[in-house]
C-alpha cells in the first residue's frame, strides 16, 4: 500500500494489485451481506453491529427506529461501497478521491474492519499475527492492514483540513 497523501485537493494513495483484489472481495462480501434477504441473515453479528439498535433497553422502541431508518443506512452503506468500488483502480494502482470518495472510502473501510472485526471476535487484547499460515491469523493480518489504510486516509484527510486553514 502506499499510503495516502494530501495533494491539491485530493487525497491519493495507492494499492498493489493484490490489495486491490482483497478490497474487492471485501466490498462483494459485505455488499452480499447488505443485499441478503432478512430471514436469510436474521440475528447476524455483523449486520447487528453494522445497523445498530437505536434503543437497547426498550424493543419496542428499537423495533420502531430500524423500521424508520434501516432502509437509509442500507442504502447509504450501498452508496458508500459502490463509490469505493467505482473507484478502486482495477488490478491496483493509483487511488486520487475527491471530498466525496474519501468520506466513503471512509465510511466503507470502517464497516469492513467492523465486519471482520465481528467475524474474527477481535478484542482490545488481539495482537497481529506473527505468522500467515492458518486462515485466520490471514484473516486477522487483513484486519490489521485495513486498520493502516483507514488511518492512512484518516491522516491525509486531517493534513488536508489543516492545510485548508
Amino acid at each position: 500500500m502506499k499510503p495516502f497523501r494530501f495533494r491539491h485537493g485530493d487525497v491519493v494513495g495507492g494499492l498493489d494489485p493484490a490489495e486491490a483484489s482483497v478490497v474487492g472481495l471485501l466490498l462483494d462480501q459485505l455488499e452480499m451481506l447488505l443485499e441478503a434477504d432478512a430471514d436469510d441473515v436474521a440475528g447476524d453479528a455483523v449486520l447487528e453491529r453494522l445497523l445498530p439498535p437505536g434503543h437497547r433497553g426498550d424493543a419496542e422502541a428499537a423495533a420502531e427506529y430500524r423500521e424508520l431508518t434501516e432502509s437509509s443506512l442500507r442504502s447509504g452503506k450501498a452508496d458508500d461501497l459502490a463509490m469505493v468500488r467505482a473507484s478502486l483502480p482495477e488490478g491496483g494502482g493509483e487511488l486520487r478521491l475527491d471530498a466525496d470518495q474519501a468520506a466513503a472510502w471512509l465510511r466503507s473501510t470502517n464497516d469492513l474492519r467492523l465486519a471482520l472485526g465481528t467475524r474474527l471476535e477481535i478484542t482490545d487484547e488481539t495482537e497481529p499475527p506473527d505468522d500467515f499460515a492458518g486462515e485466520e491469523d490471514q484473516q486477522l493480518a487483513v484486519y490489521y492492514w485495513l486498520t493502516a489504510l483507514q488511518g492512512s486516509l484518516v491522516d491525509a484527510l486531517a493534513a488536508g483540513r489543516a492545510a485548508r486553514r
